[in-house]
């Protein structure tokens, strides 16, 4: 059993030393996690890796989440998602601050979300397409988060959702492609026209 794990275990069944010796465990991790996620935002976000993991963290060990952990993975799992939310907060919130901006728009390539999404309607379009997909096919979204805002492996994706990775492969092809049906649509329908077109 990880130390991760054991801790969470211990502060679920209300051991508040263990909740309090938590986030040095997993501090680097959540981080170096962060530091992945706002390299792919716009330059002079103002959160930065400190910030982010903080409000995560914050968001992760209320009283009743501690109980939710199925361990190391679930637990890193979530604070993807916590970090997401929080990410997809701050760009709605920038998106409001610059309605009626005449920024060039292209769309999202899904096979390259993490290089491409450094702009708030593009993080936003991802989120909303991931809200649809994750009424088509749970999995897929799971994948996808876990994927692009948890910075894990397919293979590491795999064992949070409890999948074998040969199955997460054709997950993650499907969910690509119906992503990318998807933000094509959407930009079809905003009638934004690509950078240089």
């Amino acid at each position: 059993m990880s130390d991760v794990t054991r801790l969470l275990d211990a502060a679920a069944a209300g051991d508040r030393r263990a909740a309090a010796d938590l986030l040095p465990v997993v501090y680097a991790e959540l981080r170096a996690l962060a530091a992945a996620r706002l390299a792919v935002e716009p330059s002079g976000h103002t959160l930065d890796p400190t910030a982010l993991v903080h409000e995560a963290y914050l968001r992760l060990v209320g009283p009743a989440d501690l109980a939710r952990w199925d361990g190391r993975g679930h637990f890193f799992a979530a604070a993807a998602e916590a970090m997401r939310r929080i990410l997809i907060d701050h760009a709605r919130r920038r998106q409001a601050e610059k309605r009626g901006g005449g920024a060039a728009h292209t769309p999202l390539d899904p096979d390259t979300l993490s290089a491409t999404a450094d702009r708030t309607d593009d993080l936003l379009a991802l989120d909303d397409s991931l809200t649809a997909l994750e009424t088509a096919d749970p999995t897929a979204a799971a994948l996808v988060r876990l994927r692009f805002f948890g910075g894990m492996t397919v293979r590491e994706a795999a064992a949070v959702v409890g999948i074998a990775p040969r199955t997460a492969d054709a997950y993650w092809a499907y969910a690509r492609a119906w992503l990318r049906t998807r933000l094509a649509e959407m930009h079809a329908d905003s009638g934004a026209r690509p950078a240089g077109g």
